[in-house]
């Protein structure tokens, strides 16, 4: 078991993470994703204490790694760690890097360890191959080695840091199908991945980091379902976001229209949905709300899905209990109703927002 208490990682220009506690059970295969630069690889890293983490402690089977003087060596006898460029010695055979760390850390004779490297290499569908050099392999066959020298020393817990990231398409498959082979034999895994069917497929639990630890900790199908945290379901959704806030009357149109052009175009958004994603902002906004507020406050949100290629804005605002399907302005509303997928209006409790409407449109 692996138990994080107060765990952080603190660099000279940032702190990817400031305060992480969680304890990874036996047997767990836990998938770690996130947003790039959020820490994913610098837990997984810290685990291993191949990062010093600035403080917290790290307990192995209820020993602490951390502690000064603990020998290191016996925690990474434990720990094997798989690495998205391989780290192969390129003047060493194939089954000469899977002897290696064998014959040197563990003491096995050398015949024992080459049969337990052959015996590996066939695991990995890599029979034959044990006399090439990593320079004659593809990429795929390379993390395969990697995977395999990994094993070879027995680990209890296997560390994969983005394993098929440095991969040419073609050859992720080959090295997830040996993963998933390896996730089914109980050992304890991490893997860190951007890949997120695979995430979802070999692991029991998932790990999303952001904001300088673990976010938010569930089941596949709690993370990728039902994430109960806002940047999660963002993060799942591939969702791009912008927010425009307006506090009083005076407020800028033009600048909001030109706000709305710049995120539609970086995020490549179909002209039709910028079309409606502007109009829901004149008629909503200017022609329905702005008109009947007093001292308004406003902030709409506006989230467009990659994956479903739609957007929906959410505009809360300020006032007395008020939903524009009630407006006098009657044209404005059926502009809405004809441009709209789904229109919604709830009242809300908050003290600075008290209602809340939801547009949601498609091309």
């Amino acid at each position: 078991m692996i138990e994080l208490k107060n765990l952080k990682k603190s660099y000279e220009t940032s702190t990817p993470l400031k305060d992480v506690n969680v304890v990874i059970r036996d047997g767990d295969v836990i998938s770690v994703i996130g947003p790039s630069g959020a820490g994913k690889s610098t837990l997984i890293r810290c685990i291993n204490m191949l990062e010093r983490p600035t403080g917290g402690q790290i307990l192995l089977n209820g020993e602490d790694i951390t502690a000064p003087g603990y020998d290191l060596s016996q925690a990474r006898r434990k720990m094997g760690m798989v690495f998205q460029s391989f780290n192969l010695f390129g003047h060493l055979t194939v089954i000469e890097n899977l002897m290696l760390a064998q014959i040197d850390i563990l003491k096995r004779p050398k015949q024992e360890a080459y049969d337990k490297g052959i015996e590996l290499l066939k695991r990995v569908g890599l029979s034959g191959r044990e006399s090439q050099y990593p320079d004659e392999l593809s990429g795929g066959q390379k993390q395969r080695v990697a995977i395999a020298r990994t094993l070879a020393m027995d680990p209890d817990v296997i560390l994969l840091d983005e394993p098929t990231s440095a991969l040419d398409p073609t050859m992720v498959g080959e090295v997830q199908a040996v993963i998933r082979d390896l996730a089914k034999t109980g050992k304890t895994m991490m893997i860190v991945t951007h890949e997120m069917s695979f995430a979802r497929a070999i692991c029991n639990r998932v790990f999303y980091v952001d904001e300088g630890g673990i976010y938010e900790d569930g089941t596949p199908e709690q993370i990728f379902d039902h994430p109960e945290k806002e940047l999660t379901r963002r993060f799942i959704q591939r969702l791009k976001v912008l927010e425009i806030t307006i506090d009083g009357e005076r407020f800028d149109a033009p600048a909001a229209d030109a706000e709305i052009d710049r995120f539609c175009f970086q995020n490549d958004i179909a002209p039709r949905i910028r079309h409606r994603i502007h109009l829901v902002f004149e008629e909503l906004l200017q022609q329905i709300l702005l008109p009947v507020l007093k001292d308004p406050k406003i902030r709409v949100t506006i989230e467009y899905s990659e994956k479903e290629k739609q957007a929906e804005i959410k505009t809360m605002y300020n006032g007395e209990p008020f939903d524009p399907a009630d407006t006098e302005n009657l044209l404005s509303y059926k502009l809405l109703q004809g441009t709209a997928k789904e229109l919604s209006y709830s009242a809300e409790k908050d003290e600075e927002f008290t209602n809340t409407f939801i547009c949601r449109i498609a091309e």
